[in-house]
């Protein structure tokens, strides 16, 4: 335990420490080039068209500065995921960030820097738009984490529709470490986990490893460190095999119905499936399904009928 908080201590300095270097920008493993990674000096956040098909890969890409949420790299991310949202040919997105940490959430210099401006709540507003995005957005966003999620990174991985983990990874919201409570990531946490769970998470500021995080319902999947790009590949490729409308519209009426009182959410749910048929895809998949054949999906949303 007393190595495991060494190390996050560590990491959380150099997170608020550390200065940009193009030099390790430029070192880039080749695996990450998978998932969108280019060596990029004018950018900390390059993407990909396809990591597979349908597929659209992102990655956090600031690794001297730990991934950290900087109003930049909020700005970035969310004008990339826009433009996965309006890509008709993207299905599904996959965030992923250069090593050694996912994020360790926003940048601490920043956040004093604007507090003593009197701007710091720009920030959290433009991060809080970033989370709403990923929501709203027409396909699934899966995270995949690995090294430190801390923070508003933890926020970040909470809130994505789907997270795989490798089993070495970390979650943490220390705030408290550093005297500022993290209420902004909790609303992310506490909706993905009890918050018995969550409290003792925000309280302790201690970090959780991932089978503690999967245990809780903060990741969908653990799996082994080596296997981490393989398995999220995979996983982004069978969702991305799906009817592009049919996805949106399920994302939708999920998150929709979730908030609703039971009664409420069957008229939402009972309310979506009647769309849902009335889709070309809808009317694809069952002809398919009784003509014992796979189905080819037009991706329309358009309703028939």
């Amino acid at each position: 335990v007393c190595v495991c908080v060494f190390e996050w201590e560590m990491f959380f300095c150099l997170s608020l420490f550390s200065l940009l270097s193009r030099y390790a920008m430029a070192r880039i493993p080749g695996s990450y080039l998978r998932f969108g990674m280019a060596a990029s000096r004018a950018a900390r956040l390059v993407l990909q068209r396809e990591v597979a098909d349908g597929v659209r890969g992102l990655v956090l890409s600031n690794p001297t500065k730990r991934n950290s949420l900087s109003a930049e790299m909020i700005h970035q991310l969310t004008d990339a995921l826009h433009t996965a949202g309006q890509d008709t040919a993207v299905r599904t997105v996959v965030l992923t960030a250069q090593p050694p940490v996912f994020s360790a959430g926003h940048d601490l210099r920043e956040l004093a820097e604007t507090s003593a401006q009197g701007t710091s709540k720009a920030i959290f507003d433009a991060c809080a738009q970033l989370m709403l995005s990923i929501r709203s957005l027409p396909v699934p966003v899966i995270a995949s984490v690995s090294g430190l999620a801390t923070a508003a990174g933890c926020q970040l991985a909470a809130t994505c529709d789907v997270t795989i983990a490798a089993a070495s990874t970390r979650f943490a919201t220390p705030g408290l470490k550093v005297g500022v409570f993290c209420s902004t990531p909790a609303v992310a946490v506490a909706r993905a986990i009890l918050p018995k769970q969550a409290m003792r998470m925000l309280l302790t500021a201690e970090p959780i490893t991932a089978a503690e995080a999967l245990q809780y319902g903060l990741v969908s999947v653990v799996v082994p460190d080596e296997r981490l790009e393989s398995e999220t590949v995979a996983l982004a490729s069978k969702i991305a095999a799906n009817s592009r409308a049919v996805l949106a519209l399920g994302k939708h009426t999920f998150y929709q119905q979730i908030e609703q009182d039971c009664g409420t959410a069957y008229k939402t749910a009972g309310d979506a499936m009647v769309s849902n048929l009335k889709l070309p895809d809808a009317h694809e998949g069952i002809r398919a399904f009784l003509d014992k054949r796979h189905p080819v999906w037009s991706h329309a949303s358009s309703k028939q009928g």
